[in-house]
């Protein structure tokens, strides 16, 4: 009864950018990575997130955290190659960047994208006023609704950087959308689309509604959300933590307000934000 009164620790910016722990990504060990571990890996994957390509001159392991669900069995097949991922920068990324191909002949990295964790002040800089985020849910199992909602706890509070969740599509300047598209709530999925005013924002969250995750064959699914809506950030997991809800969001709006800054303009009152500090 003492610990569940005790005082709640509010965890700093910096330590949310990045953290996936809980996540259960994979994470590959290029420099023990093998044609046989990789085949096994592949073969007990359940959404095909890992799959082996051959090229001219060799093979090619391909690894999709848009179709991971995070079940850990690459882990047990090749323990070696693939550990439990405790950092992750793929989060609020476009769908392209979610994926990461090495060459097996010598465990190089020959595509992804990796992407600079944002600083502390440029998180607060870019906070500057309030973002309004309408979460919709078109056929999830609730998985990333348990981790959405702990955004508002007092570990995560999400409203420090001034982003609030909405009842109205009318009043948001995000779609959160998470699960795949089911028939039935695709109609509902465009009009709450249309309802949200521009400039606006969507991003997909998890496996299920970054690629369609283990529903993507069912009669009753239409498919991710960008089968229906422009996207414009991915945050992949089954389900992701709240920390790579966190990066992913503060992700895609650092990617936006680059987009529609003008020309030669640059990001003025960093200096005066570096000695920001979070509530205690």
């Amino acid at each position: 009864m003492k610990n569940s009164l005790g005082r709640s620790r509010l965890i700093p910016v910096e330590a949310l950018v990045g953290n996936c722990d809980g996540s259960r990504m994979p994470e590959v060990r290029p420099g023990l990575l093998t044609a046989g571990g990789a085949q096994l890996a592949a073969d007990v994957c359940p959404t095909a997130a890992l799959a082996l390509e051959r090229y001219t001159g060799g093979l090619r392991l391909r690894l999709d955290y848009g179709k991971c669900i995070g079940c850990g069995r690459c882990h047990d097949a090749a323990p070696e190659a693939f550990i439990p991922a405790q950092r992750f920068t793929h989060s609020g990324v476009t769908r392209d960047e979610l994926i990461r191909t090495w060459d097996l002949s010598d465990g190089r990295e020959v595509s992804g994208a990796t992407t600079p964790e944002s600083v502390r002040a440029e998180i607060h800089f870019l906070m500057g006023r309030a973002l309004n985020v309408r979460q919709l849910d078109p056929g999830s199992c609730n998985g990333c609704e348990t981790e959405i909602a702990a955004l508002t706890n007092p570990c995560y509070d999400l409203e420090r950087f001034g982003i609030h969740f909405v009842a109205s599509p009318k009043h948001a300047d995000m779609l959160l959308v998470t699960g795949p598209v089911t028939r039935n709530m695709a109609d509902a999925v465009r009009n709450t689309y249309a309802a949200v005013p521009e400039p606006k924002l969507v991003v997909a969250v998890g496996a299920c509604g970054v690629s369609g995750g283990l529903f993507i064959r069912s009669h009753a699914v239409v498919g991710p959300v960008s089968a229906l809506l422009p996207v414009d950030g991915y945050i992949p997991g089954c389900p992701p933590t709240p920390a790579m809800l966190v990066a992913g969001i503060l992700e895609v709006i650092k990617r936006h307000s680059r987009k529609s800054k003008p020309s030669g303009e640059t990001t003025g009152g960093i200096p005066e934000l570096l000695n920001v500090s979070d509530p205690a």
